[in-house]
């Protein structure tokens, strides 16, 4: 099969054709890793400041009601032959209707190929389909395989550690202002890793949620990562957590077991779910875990004096 042109409109769908030896024509403006992701033509432009806040963010996005445009001279000087986008969610990435009728409008038919993942197994399905889609199927067969033989060493070590140490309640937030329980793939991983999750059951949305709720589920590792946050962003606005009512009382504050991780990798679903999967387990059994694959940094429970 004679290898395609590509746009992924979305960083998953970009992280994935490089990790299978392959490079877009043009990603969205949220495409930054790998780095040179950096250096393709933006075939999207978006009306919200990604360096906000998270309540900054969220006042953005009321004020819209369309976020998310295709730069259609773009999208055209680079001809793409396949356009990869997604159909999860129309907050973090250009949805497939507004790839389609961007298209429709235009002088040119690329394939569209929409993904919408809600567990791991879809995430690995996903690799393939755009393999298979791009011409590099051998290559992302032995992806996979690699990613499920990662996945399964993580599930017997966490069993292991979980017949010794029981399941400690964990919880990944995935916005802080409003306060949001990850969902889709992250209950899962959370429960392969040997944690009880809670609140968000796995394949759910994420939606916004009482703090109460949280407080009253009491998780004793908390994971801040928010969608498409550096970990330095999160850490510049974790007080958006911090100065909630019950903060304090969570046991995860109080034995110092909040931490935070790339939005990015955690949110995003690509191969590096692996990576944050093996984190996860890491830092809820770290006796049994050869240490983190992921970078994380642990949050100061308290406000600096």
């Amino acid at each position: 099969m004679t290898e395609k042109n590509v746009v992924t409109l979305l960083p998953s769908a970009t992280e994935i054709v490089y990790a299978l030896g392959a490079e877009p024509v043009g990603v969205s403006h949220e495409c930054v890793y790998p780095p040179e992701a950096r250096e393709k033509p933006r075939v999207n432009t978006c009306v919200v400041d990604p360096d906000g806040s998270s309540e900054d963010i969220n006042e953005q996005l009321d004020s819209h009601d369309v976020i998310y445009e295709i730069d259609e001279e773009t999208l055209r000087e680079v001809d793409p032959d396949l356009v990869v986008t997604q159909g999860v969610c129309a907050v973090c990435a250009v949805d497939s209707v507004v790839v389609e009728e961007a298209v429709a409008r235009m002088d040119i038919d690329p394939e569209i190929l929409t993904t919408d993942p809600h567990s791991l197994d879809d995430v690995l399905d996903d690799v393939e389909r755009i393999g298979t889609a791009i011409g590099h199927e051998a290559e992302a067969e032995e992806l996979v395989a690699d990613l499920h033989e990662r996945i399964v060493d993580v599930e017997e070590r966490a069993l292991r550690a979980v017949a010794e140490e029981g399941r400690p309640r964990a919880l990944v937030t995935d916005w802080m202002e409003p306060p949001m329980v990850a969902g889709h793939w992250v209950p899962e991983m959370v429960e392969l890793a040997g944690g009880e999750y809670g609140i968000t059951e796995p394949g759910g949305y994420s939606v916004p949620e009482d703090f109460g709720d949280i407080v009253d589920f009491d998780p004793e590792t908390l994971l801040v990562s928010p969608c498409g946050f550096s970990l330095e962003h999160t850490l510049r606005d974790v007080d958006e957590l911090r100065e909630r009512e019950g903060w304090d009382n969570l046991s995860a504050v109080q034995d110092d077991a909040v931490y935070a991780m790339d939005g990015d990798v955690i949110n995003c679903p690509s191969p590096r779910l692996v990576d944050a999967l093996e984190t996860i387990g890491y830092l809820l059994h770290p006796d049994y875990f050869d240490g983190p694959t992921e970078p994380y940094e642990r949050v100061p429970v308290r406000k600096p004096a």
